[in-house]
């Protein structure tokens, strides 16, 4: 996993969201096990201690699993990972529309854009 820590935001949210993005993309399957606390701060070049209050947050959230024997795993539910994936995508979306409005783009112009990004992806 590519770790890319900025300034501009709590260590331990970054890490929360970087663990998040592999979770709903599949980097870690539903119920696989995950890295221990100490093997993912080590790789993420954090303090342990900030990688477990993250572990903690996505145990809330109920993504991630702590079984005493086994360690932690990724949630079996497929349902919840879905409804995280897509409260992600809509904030990317909005913040998509944020960004277009405050360039000078209007919907039309956005979705222009958009759909012509869309055909250049496909030919790459």
């Amino acid at each position: 996993m590519r770790w890319n820590i900025r300034s501009d935001a709590p260590v331990y949210s970054q890490l929360v969201e970087h663990i998040k993005l592999a979770i709903v993309s599949g980097e870690f399957p539903l119920g696989s096990r995950l890295p221990s606390v100490r093997e993912l701060a080590a790789e993420a070049g954090v303090n342990p201690n900030t990688m477990q209050r993250a572990f903690a947050e996505l145990e809330r959230e109920g993504l991630v699993l702590t079984q005493r024997t086994a360690g932690r795993t990724v949630t079996e539910d497929a349902s919840r990972i879905e409804a995280v994936k897509r409260r992600l995508a809509s904030a990317a979306i909005q913040t998509f529309w944020v960004s277009m409005r405050l360039l000078g783009f209007d919907q039309s112009e956005a979705l222009q854009m958009l759909s012509a990004s869309g055909k250049k992806e496909k030919e790459d």
